[in-house]
């Protein structure tokens, strides 16, 4: 079927559905060009969530990726990041497949279709003006006959009349004549045009008219067959993108599958193993006998009894509760006065006082009594050790040699560390050896380089080995220490460690040996089974070198105040010192002399300069 022969009076309707069908062309390409939109969208957005949950670099997240369960979710991530990369491929292939390939069609569509309609037009134009040609050569035809009839019956009017001369036939009978010529040129000129006419209406209806339909058809036909076949590319770019988005797929399935709960498990041990022991069993105390009672060492018992608290006979330790109760909140409830301090005196010279105001006597308390008052109130003063490391933990740090962590875990931050400097020193190797070779080339060739250049250079990767091998060193020989290779107490200690005391000094010792320190830090020296009993004058010594507590203000003694007890110190009346810790609301403030002595005094006693710049000072008297 030809739209030139069926079709052969439908020109505007013809135009009316090409420029139709150049508008659903267009349409389907603003459909294709929102898609890829839509997918680059899509792709970015997925992008972003991947980026969004991935683990910050030089963060604690990135370490919680060491579990199979964190990797496979790592994983996941990455699959999604391949996923939305296979979107952006399906957006580009689509743009430059189907989006400019049918916008360069469409314009070639429109120049055709407008040069098809002007041709056609161009021919309907010229018949149409052939035809109004023809109706003008046939009423011209018409017109003339009809004034030669009018011409031929004058003259037979005038030749029938008598009265009329000759001479006035004579020109009647000429006129008409004249007349009936210009009939007969017109009847042949509308003959002429009236047979050209046809003929051009046939070829006009017959063969130029089906020609530019024939080309308009098929113009059409090619689009309805460009839009199919980028209807199938649309599908195709889809499908060509299904087997990798299968593979992430895959990917996501196999990484799910990789999980493994026991391996989790076991790094969860790993990272937080302390490699203490657990607390033994709390030995029975005996209320019954009409005695002052005996307390264990370890015993938390809740009751509070005055008196001398002594040790049975042959009785151990049978573990250490230092995992759940901070070391230096039991130190400073072992050396902090605990009774209220004396009011100041009435006088404002202390000779009016016969002796004075004394310092009030602290009791041996059983350990006990110690510990609850330790569950219950606020620490006054920190553990000497512990102290240091944790200032030094508040301040965002920790010690060199990682004895702030449980033994198992300083063992592996020792490792590690050991691991990175053993790296850094290859490292340094391999520059070494390669300037050495590029030294050497530079020795045989000196067109090449100066061999002196390069010694500057060795000479510094020389002094770096050394620093890095010396760090390495120390580091090794605390993972010795911790791994049990080398002897980790020093004859001092073990001297120290031979003596007893009585009192509760047993609970010191814990609070100098025990591996916890107050931060959850621990101390060099392992737990033996017996138990280690230190005076407090030589645990003190122990740790004659680690910093002071810093001064936060100064104070003036008011009143003379003898220190008679354990952890208070004596001052003058006029007496300026250092303030290193103010009232906590127990009415004691503890000062310092000089660096070898410090201690607690009555706050009333005192008159306190605290320093506004010190943090937590407050300004009172």
């Amino acid at each position: 079927m030809s739209w030139g022969t069926e079709l052969w009076d439908q020109f505007d309707n013809l135009e009316k559905h090409t420029q139709w069908g150049i508008d659903v062309l267009e349409k389907y390409i603003k459909f294709v060009k929102e898609r890829t939109e839509i997918e680059i969208s899509y792709a970015k957005q997925l992008r972003n969530l991947s980026k969004k949950y991935q683990p910050k670099k030089n963060s604690k997240e990135e370490e919680e990726y060491k579990y199979t369960s964190c990797k496979a979710f790592l994983a996941t991530l990455n699959e999604m990041n391949d996923y939305a990369g296979q979107h952006e491929v399906i957006s580009e292939n689509m743009t430059s497949q189907i989006t400019a390939e049918l916008a360069r069609f469409v314009q070639e569509l429109k120049q055709e279709r407008k040069s098809h309609f002007h041709d056609g037009r161009k021919a309907q134009q010229y018949i149409e003006t052939f035809w109004k040609q023809l109706e003008a050569s046939k009423r011209r035809f018409e017109r003339d006959c009809k004034e030669a009839d009018r011409a031929q019956q004058y003259f037979e009017k005038m030749d029938a009349d008598i009265n009329v001369t000759k001479a006035d036939v004579e020109k009647a009978r000429q006129q008409a004549q004249i007349r009936h010529q210009m009939a007969e040129d017109s009847k042949a000129e509308y003959s002429s045009i009236l047979q050209k006419f046809n003929h051009d209406q046939r070829e006009h209806y017959h063969t130029h008219i089906p020609n530019i339909f024939q080309k308009i058809q098929e113009m059409e036909e090619r689009r309805i067959v460009r839009i199919g076949e980028c209807m199938k590319t649309y599908a195709e770019v889809d499908r060509q993108v299904i087997p990798i988005i299968g593979k992430c797929l895959d990917g996501i399935t196999k990484a799910a599958e990789s999980i493994d709960q026991k391996n989790d498990s076991l790094l969860v041990i790993e990272a937080f193993k302390s490699g203490f022991e657990p607390p033994g069993d709390i030995d029975f105390e005996d209320f019954t006998q009409p005695m002052k009672r005996t307390v264990s060492e370890s015993s938390l018992s809740n009751s509070r009894w005055d008196g001398k608290s002594e040790p049975k006979p042959g009785s151990k330790s049978k573990g250490k509760l230092w995992p759940f109760i901070k070391k230096n909140k039991l130190m400073s409830l072992l050396t902090s006065p605990h009774q209220p301090p004396p009011p100041p005196p009435a006088s404002a010279s202390p000779s009016a006082v016969p002796n004075g105001p004394q310092s009030p006597k602290q009791q041996k308390e059983p350990l006990s009594h110690r510990f609850n008052e330790f569950m219950i109130s606020k620490p006054k003063i920190h553990c000497f050790r512990s102290l240091k490391r944790g200032l030094s933990l508040k301040l965002g740090g920790g010690p060199e040699d990682f004895s702030n962590l449980p033994p198992e875990q300083r063992r592996k931050k020792l490792q590690q560390k050991v691991d990175e400097l053993n790296k850094e020193i290859q490292k340094e190797m391999d520059q070494r050896d390669a300037l050495t070779k590029m030294k050497d080339v530079y020795i045989k060739n000196p067109q090449m380089g100066d061999a002196a250049s390069v010694d500057h250079k060795l000479t510094e990767l020389g002094q770096n080995m050394e620093k890095l091998q010396l760090e390495a060193q120390k580091f090794e020989g605390w993972l010795a220490e911790v791994e049990g290779r080398l002897p980790v107490r020093t004859e001092q200690s073990r001297r120290q460690s031979g003596m007893y005391d009585t009192q509760n000094t047993s609970a010191v010792n814990n609070c100098a040996q025990d591996r916890e320190s107050p931060d959850g830090s621990y101390t060099e020296e392992p737990s033996q089974e017996s138990e280690m009993k230190v005076p407090v004058t030589e645990f003190d010594d122990e740790f004659d070198d680690e910093e002071p507590l810093p001064t936060i203000g100064t104070c003036k003694a008011l009143y003379t105040f003898e220190g008679q007890n354990e952890g208070t110190i004596s001052v003058m009346e006029g007496e300026m010192l250092y303030v290193i810790e103010e009232d906590k609301g127990d009415g004691w403030t503890r000062i310092r002399r000089n660096e070898d002595e410090e201690g607690y005094v009555p706050t009333s006693y005192v008159e306190v300069y605290l320093d506004k710049n010190a943090k937590g000072a407050m300004t009172y008297i």
